[in-house]
């Protein structure tokens, strides 16, 4: 008996007895939570390579002596990897999530590597565009993944849990990070990285479906170019496309300079530093908890429009108290908490 059915809601259940049914139940739910957990790590490991070279951007560039400037280019370079996402997104409709995704994580263990390896400029230059460019594969594959198995009344919870990895980079993997520069030197992350990117390649592998074969026969005509047409003409697309570059652009304008600033202004030590960014991680943990929680009962357009509102006042508390740690800390715990949960529930609309 063939059963259509969604791993969050109730689906289109046929006559089943009781046994049967409880059986379907089991399964769906370890499938989804296997996807969710794989994919979770997957992310924090992804956002974690990505994210901490800005707190420790000043002993990056004291290793590898160039000037700051230049670490903060690559910085840019990282977030400009964003743009690719325009030509690479599509790969996953027309051949399968799952390839996209175990081809990101290659490639950032491959750039992890390659910068612990070498120590050159520009070996951490292209492990960052790496990085950036795993980043843009796998992020729009498991979201997509993930919006097509599950309902849109269940999608905050669902992509609340997926963006708790944001708070596992900066609560545990920028810390971690911290930690293993002070013993082993700035090069020693770079190799634990390229380690767990390789691990969460394997998780994807056992407890992500494969499915190449789903949407073959919807895009067996598919054209980027007309599909680029389409995206432009839609007024919904292209508003959720401006306020993601310009709430991204304030936000990482503060990731940026934060790591620099702390240093200077309170002359943190490396572990300090790392630790100080676990507040971050902290915010973001429970700005992604609240989506999960809250998002689905006020409406997920309440929400994002609530958590922009709340960010852009939240970065006017930066001046008034920025002159003392504790000051600054708090301040940068409710930026980074406001802005997490107003991105998280764009997210949620946009899958």
């Amino acid at each position: 008996m063939r059963i259509i059915t969604c791993p969050f809601g109730h689906g289109g259940y046929t006559k089943l007895n009781r046994k049967e049914l409880s059986m379907k139940k089991q399964k769906n739910s370890s499938s989804i939570t296997g996807v969710l957990a794989s994919a979770a790590l997957s992310r924090a490991v992804i956002n974690t390579s990505n994210r901490f070279i800005y707190p420790f951007a000043g002993v990056i560039s004291r290793g590898l002596g160039v000037p700051l400037t230049a670490v903060t280019s690559v910085i840019a370079l990282n977030q400009a990897t964003a743009l690719l996402g325009l030509f690479t997104s599509h790969i996953g409709d027309k051949n399968g999530y799952k390839k996209m995704m175990l081809s990101g994580l290659l490639l950032l263990s491959s750039g992890m590597l390659l910068a612990g390896a070498v120590p050159v400029y520009y070996s951490l230059f292209t492990a960052m565009f790496l990085a950036g460019f795993a980043k843009n594969l796998f992020d729009p594959a498991i979201q997509a993944y993930v919006g097509k198995r599950v309902p849109f009344h269940r999608r905050g919870l669902a992509v609340g849990i997926l963006e708790i990895s944001w708070a596992a980079a900066t609560l545990i993997g920028i810390p971690a990070c911290g930690l293993l520069i002070d013993r082993f030197g700035w090069r020693s992350p770079f190799f634990a990285l390229a380690a767990l990117a390789m691990f969460c390649g394997v998780m994807v592998f056992l407890f992500i479906m494969d499915d190449s074969n789903e949407n073959r026969n919807d895009h067996n005509g598919f054209k980027l170019i007309h599909s680029l047409r389409e995206l432009l003409r839609s007024r919904r697309a292209m508003g959720m496309a401006v306020a993601s570059f310009f709430a991204s652009f304030a936000n990482d304008n503060m990731f940026v300079i934060y790591g620099p600033w702390l240093e200077h202004s309170f002359h943190l030590s490396v572990v300090a530093l790392g630790m100080g960014t676990a507040v971050i991680g902290v915010a973001e943990l429970c700005g992604s908890s609240s989506i999960a929680v809250f998002a689905d009962r006020m409406g997920l357009k309440n929400a994002m429009m609530a958590g922009y509102l709340a960010s852009s006042m939240s970065y006017l508390l930066i001046p008034v108290v920025g002159g003392s740690l504790y000051g600054a800390l708090a301040g940068l715990f409710v930026v980074f908490l406001c802005f997490e949960f107003s991105v998280v529930a764009m997210i949620s609309i946009c899958t």
